[in-house]
């Protein structure tokens, strides 16, 4: 299996739900990178996509897409494509620096929330060494789920996930290897989210706050069981 996928992309569908949907381009490879998009008052927003065929009108399901979203300086991935398809921005924290000129399309800046949406922008890192800038975005959750769907959800591109390598065979949300030993409790700790959709895998639908909770605090001590864990799958294969 390939650390990253190339060439046709295959749309395979995740983490749907009333007002998202989430989609891998190259099921078979060992980043899982997903994509996602939420709608809110029939606006879409797409968030770290990669292109595939069939993208568009799983899109439309949901509505006029208002803006693609680059939410780490590494996750260009086919945000200009897909954002000039649709006449709209690339959309970026205002604090991100060194990206903006990266896209072969229009970009805008968005402060402590995204336009209008309801989701607030979390700043979960922002380092030179090594180089990592991550925000993420959440909704908190309300007291009427039928009339907010995307309240609860919490999307976090990097710094956790689900795919294989972030994670121990104890783990169902993991911490990114290069964090387990600082892992981001100040931008993440007391959220209470009813979902979580994240960069690389599968998100997390049911008791995701606890699923967040027990991620941060095992992150140190589960660390030598990942570490081994994928030392044995770079020999065995």
């Amino acid at each position: 299996m390939p650390m990253k996928g190339s060439g046709a992309a295959e749309l395979d569908v995740i983490d749907r739900w009333d007002a998202g949907v989430g989609w891998l381009a190259y099921p078979a490879e060992t980043m899982q990178r997903a994509s996602h998009a939420v709608a809110v008052d029939g606006d879409v927003w797409v968030l770290d996509p990669l292109d595939a065929d069939g993208v568009d009108e799983l899109l439309e399901e949901f509505g006029d897409v208002a803006g693609v979203v680059c939410c780490l300086d590494r996750h260009k991935r086919d945000c200009a494509a897909i954002a000039n398809r649709h006449d709209v921005p690339v959309f970026l924290p205002e604090w991100m620096t060194g990206v903006a000129d990266a896209f072969d399309a229009p970009t805008r800046r968005f402060g402590r929330s995204l336009a209008d949406t309801g989701f607030r922008s979390i700043r979960i890192r922002n380092s030179t060494v090594p180089p990592w800038q991550e925000v993420g975005l959440y909704a908190p959750p309300g007291d009427d789920p039928e009339e907010d769907p995307v309240a609860g959800t919490l999307y976090v591109p990097e710094a956790v996930g689900t795919c294989s390598y972030f994670r121990t065979d104890q783990e169902r949300l993991g911490v990114h290897p290069m964090l387990r030993l600082f892992p981001p409790r100040a931008a993440l700790e007391g959220l209470r989210p009813e979902r979580i959709l994240v960069g690389h895998g599968e998100g997390v639908m049911e008791d995701a706050h606890r699923e967040l909770r027990a991620a941060l605090e095992r992150s140190r001590s589960e660390t030598p069981s990942l570490y081994l864990k994928t030392l044995k799958s770079a020999v065995l294969g």
